[in-house]
């Protein structure tokens, strides 16, 4: 797991990044049960600070800590910039580009990693990160749309919202908090009697392009994945637990497999393997739910 809460530039964004940072941090240790060992957080006046050698070093030490096995979950909450070629997440100092973070990204042995540029101007990190095996969700659509963004304040309360959890399953995926604080966003704007400076994106297939719904083949390997992914070995306190776990972990790996093969099979094989793959999950699911309580 992986905070950079970059610098805010005044003081009110820089308070409302780090309250963010605080709240995100609390809602993955209290409700998802993420070991805050396993937390490595980069911030503009913390100890490491959110820099570009500091970032370089920290994903130096993800290569060598994680295996094929782990999912790795990276948050960038912070302001972002374009311009026009290159998009960047603002650091202390030198920024990085979304196409650097791709190849720290590419370094590591993980099959799974799920990044969440909450930044504005985020939507064109999609182009760069999208990649086989990776989640990618953006504030924003595009490099033009500069202003501060709300989505981390509405993706937080998706983590802590029990009606987040649409499909009744015990957990939220990626999709179900995406959706949710989408939601959220596009609510807010309304309410207020503004024009929407933001529209979160989410791309799952790696064809770099981002969809706001589950359409396109979009969505599927989000809707498989869930935020206490990483913490399979650590949730399974019991022996039956940790068989529940084990298949689930190996039912999601199936849904992904599959989804890579969709181009070489019939369509209605393809639904109906899908579905039944779904189902298996969700039954999985509540008995883990079930199996906690």
């Amino acid at each position: 797991m992986l905070i950079i809460n970059g610098p805010g530039g005044e003081t009110v964004y820089a308070q409302q990044f780090e309250e963010w940072t605080g709240q995100l941090r609390s809602a993955l240790t209290e409700k998802f049960g993420f070991d805050g060992k396993n937390f490595k957080l980069l911030s503009e006046k913390g100890n490491p600070r959110a820099t570009a050698d500091e970032v370089k070093k920290t994903f130096a030490e993800l290569k060598s800590q994680l295996d094929a096995n782990n999912v790795l979950f990276v948050f960038l909450i912070g302001h972002g910039s374009f311009d026009g070629k290159e998009a960047k997440f603002n650091l202390v100092g030198p920024d990085l580009s979304a196409s650097e973070y791709n190849a720290l990204l590419s370094s590591l042995p993980t099959r799974r990693v799920v990044v969440f540029n909450m930044a504005s101007a985020s939507g064109e990190f999609i182009k760069s990160l999208a990649a086989k095996g990776r989640i990618v969700i953006t504030a924003t659509r595009n490099g033009q749309e500069t202003n501060a963004t709300r989505f981390a304040g509405f993706f937080i309360s998706a983590l802590n919202a029990t009606d987040a959890d649409t499909d009744q399953d015990g957990h939220i995926s990626i999709l179900e908090a995406f959706v949710y604080a989408n939601r959220l966003t596009e609510d807010f704007y309304k309410r207020a009697g503004r024009l929407a400076t933001e529209h979160a994106l989410l791309d799952d297939n790696g064809d770099g392009v981002g969809h706001d719904k589950l359409e396109a083949g979009e969505g599927l390997l989000a809707r498989a994945t869930y935020l206490d992914s990483l913490s399979v070995d650590e949730a399974a306190a019991t022996a039956a637990t940790g068989r529940l776990m084990k298949e689930r972990t190996r039912l999601e790996g199936e849904i992904e497999q599959l989804i890579a093969r969709k181009a070489n099979m019939q369509e209605a094989e393809y639904e109906a393997t899908l579905e039944r793959l779904f189902i298996e999950l969700a039954k999985v699911n509540r008995s883990i739910k079930q199996a906690g309580t």
